[in-house]
């Protein structure tokens, strides 16, 4: 018996024409500005690549960032892995209500939570006023270090949230339960179940916080007026100095460290679990 060949075979030039305008895209919206961006420092001379490494100020700059962001992934990651984890073990009544709020973060732009964070420890924020009531004075934390952590926290939590109560949930109840059959305390099922099962999550989840927390540029804009970050410094560069050569080599340096973060994490991890519960 003959198979029948489907009548309609696209043709090369049809193909073509239909690829076209993606590759168009592609190359107007991405490769040309890439190209442009890695091509930019060289106008200024080769050094220009190294002046994150070079000058003391924008050396500053990358350290607190990476700083702030190690800090940050760490808090999200133990916290989150806290929450999620109880979600995931326990139903009660309310239970996906309470997930939903939990997560309600994740549908604020970085500008609106850095206003957020102005309201609480601002100058004119609810802690200055009991602070001030209190005969303390008004005291303050949203601008600098401390507002910038709370605010990062805010914004990563509820994504890890989200993230351990779908891993927690889809664990293999029967290893649990096999551990715990055979004497071992909590800890060692923490540590001989809960850690290894979980590893390929926290090390994704912690992947993508270190990066949004390297790149937030609304946030910090609200906030960061005692504590620069690296966003704010390329910002500053192109911006108040049009210094563009300056600004992409930052930038690159920026892209690199985050691009490097998440594909050493999707090399040891794998594919990064679902973030819906």
């Amino acid at each position: 018996m003959h198979m029948r060949h489907n009548s309609f075979a696209p043709s090369r030039a049809l193909l073509l024409a239909c690829t076209a305008p993606a590759v168009a895209f592609f190359a107007a919206f991405w490769l040309l500005p890439i190209v442009q961006l890695i091509a930019l420092p060289a106008s200024k001379g080769w050094e220009t690549y190294f002046v994150v490494l070079t000058h003391p100020r924008y050396l500053q700059s990358l350290l607190q960032t990476l700083g702030l962001s190690l800090a940050v992934t760490l808090a999200t990651l133990v916290l989150g892995a806290a929450v999620g984890i109880t979600l995931a073990r326990h139903r009660f009544t309310g239970r996906q209500l309470l997930l939903s709020l939990l997560t309600l973060p994740l549908s604020f732009p970085g500008v609106i939570i850095g206003f957020f964070m102005i309201l609480l420890g601002g100058r004119q924020g609810l802690v200055a006023d009991l602070t001030d009531a209190l005969g303390l004075g008004r005291i303050t934390f949203a601008y600098g270090l401390a507002g910038l952590f709370l605010a990062y926290l805010y914004f990563s939590l509820p994504r890890a949230i989200a993230t351990y109560t779908a891993a927690a949930g889809a664990m293999d109840a029967a290893l649990e339960e096999a551990a715990r059959s055979l004497g071992a305390p909590r800890w060692r099922v923490v540590r001989d179940v809960w850690v290894p099962e979980l590893a390929p999550t926290t090390l994704s989840c912690g992947a993508i916080v270190f990066a949004t927390a390297m790149g937030a540029f609304g946030t910090a804009f609200t906030l960061s007026s005692k504590f620069e970050v690296l966003p704010i410094t390329i910002y500053n560069e192109f911006t108040n100095y049009a210094n563009f050569a300056l600004a992409a080599s930052l930038s690159i340096t920026l892209g690199l460290i985050t691009w490097v973060v998440l594909w050493l994490s999707r090399r040891v991890a794998g594919p990064a679990p679902a973030a819906g519960a």
